[in-house]
């Protein structure tokens, strides 16, 4: 049973955002007072009075204007409305009824969805006595609310909810794995995200930096439930002056490695890896996300029959520190190779998942102790007692010693290579964590 979804739609700039983040509990969608801030669909799963649903954010539509950007934002914010079970349009109660909440209303009409409408901005009770002016839009029951102070939210969102036809309860909803995608401005996430999915749900442009905030997208591969977070594109920090939206979006990027349960991070193959990605990667790695590295855009590059391995050898001297990657070439045009994607995502999640009984990994302890023995410092010899698997995603080891201070960097990599050549943890980083148990004279 699928949970219902909810559309949020109106004209730029009437609270649609504020609403949602209110809704969700945390602050999802890109809060500023300029109109058409929010250009994707965002989408979250909430849920209310004991009902799961999906909430859809959209960027402010003003069917009137013929511009590019009014294009692409009233494409996507159609296809929300076309996969909504209901819809509520948001008005600004202050503003009044204008030209663009007609033309709104009208599309709305037409899509024969159940609408609820909702009038933002009231503050007062005076200010209630101008809600019945909506009625004029032809949707029906207008509900006064102040979607900043959270006043008539909750009647919205009654109103909202009885109009589900299928409603399911959060414990039916089973949690679903993350994804983030995540990379630079113009690597071709969002495309990725697109022919992942089927469809045009993310906006796509060749003006780098088009996604300002991450889009989570409900998808399904292998039987199996996953949420796409497709990422804004991240640029230098010395770039980014954090007060501005981009600044925003550069953060929001970062939660979405933080939250996720694997990172597909996407490079263009016709660019060199630059520093950014080193430091992306990096803090990919540190965070114990599980990830897969996407070359986009191969079908740009002359190749041979050596090209992907000069790749590979060129990623393996960047990134010394998580030499366990694991690299997939792909096109998002021609669809080259493009179904290893999420075949690799299943394996490195999985290989996250792995635990080693501790039998095992003292056998592979003694072996690597065998074959070079623990480092000495001022005649003091570290000893390792025993190594035991403590917590998995990312994998974690203990590692019981004589004296923590005798672990040196070096040999600490050395046991964690000896894990990995005993068992394929390829994809995912591990963590060892040096534990001293009586500290010797």
């Amino acid at each position: 049973m699928s949970k219902p979804v909810l559309a949020i739609i109106g004209k730029p700039n009437v609270g649609k955002s504020t609403f949602f983040n209110r809704v969700a509990g945390r602050r999802i969608s890109i809060v500023k007072n300029i109109p058409g801030v929010t250009r994707d669909r965002i989408i979250v799963d909430t849920e209310w009075s004991g009902y799961a649903f999906s909430m859809i954010d959209t960027g402010g539509i003003e069917p009137a204007k013929d511009d590019e950007w009014q294009k692409y934002i009233l494409a996507q914010a159609e296809l929300a409305i076309d996969i909504a079970d209901v819809v509520l349009m948001i008005v600004d109660g202050k503003e009044g009824i204008t030209s663009s909440d007609e033309n709104v209303a009208q599309i709305l009409r037409k899509s024969k969805k159940p609408i609820v409408l909702a009038v933002n901005k009231l503050e007062n009770d005076k200010e209630e006595t101008f809600v019945s002016d909506f009625y004029k839009l032809g949707l029906g029951k207008p509900y006064a609310m102040s979607s900043e102070h959270g006043m008539g939210v909750a009647d919205v969102l009654d109103a909202v909810v009885n109009k589900f036809k299928t409603k399911v309860s959060p414990q039916q909803e089973a949690e679903k794995t993350k994804i983030a995608i995540v990379g630079r401005p113009n690597a071709g996430k969002s495309s990725i995200t697109n022919r992942l999915i089927g469809e045009n749900r993310v906006v796509v442009s060749d003006v780098a930096g088009t996604t300002r905030d991450a889009v989570d997208v409900p998808f399904k591969y292998n039987k199996k439930d996953y949420i796409l977070i497709d990422t804004a594109g991240i640029r230098r920090k010395s770039k980014i002056d954090y007060e501005t939206i981009e600044g925003f979006s550069v953060m929001r990027s970062l939660q979405a490695i933080r939250r996720a349960d694997a990172v597909i991070f996407v490079l263009d193959a016709s660019d060199e890896i630059s520093e950014q990605d080193v430091r992306l990667l990096g803090y990919i790695h540190e965070q114990g996300k599980p990830s897969v590295i996407v070359y986009n855009k191969w079908d740009l590059v002359e190749k041979d029959t050596k090209t992907s391995n000069k790749y590979k050898k060129k990623l393996s001297e960047e990134l010394k520190f998580m030499d366990y990657f694991v690299v997939q070439f792909v096109s998002t045009l021609d669809g080259t190779r493009f179904g290893k994607i999420m075949e690799s995502v299943e394996m490195v999640l999985d290989n996250a998942k792995t635990r080693i009984s501790t039998g095992l990994l003292n056998e592979i302890l003694q072996d690597a102790i065998a074959t070079t023995e623990p480092p000495t410092h001022a005649g003091k010899r570290l000893k390792i007692k025993y190594m035991t698997q403590i917590d998995i995603c990312p994998p974690t080891f203990a590692i019981f010693v004589n004296d923590e201070s005798l672990m040196h960097f070096s040999y600490k990599r050395y046991l964690e290579n000896s894990i990995r050549r005993a068992k394929d943890f390829s994809g995912t980083p591990i963590r060892l964590l040096v534990r001293q148990t009586k500290k010797e004279d």
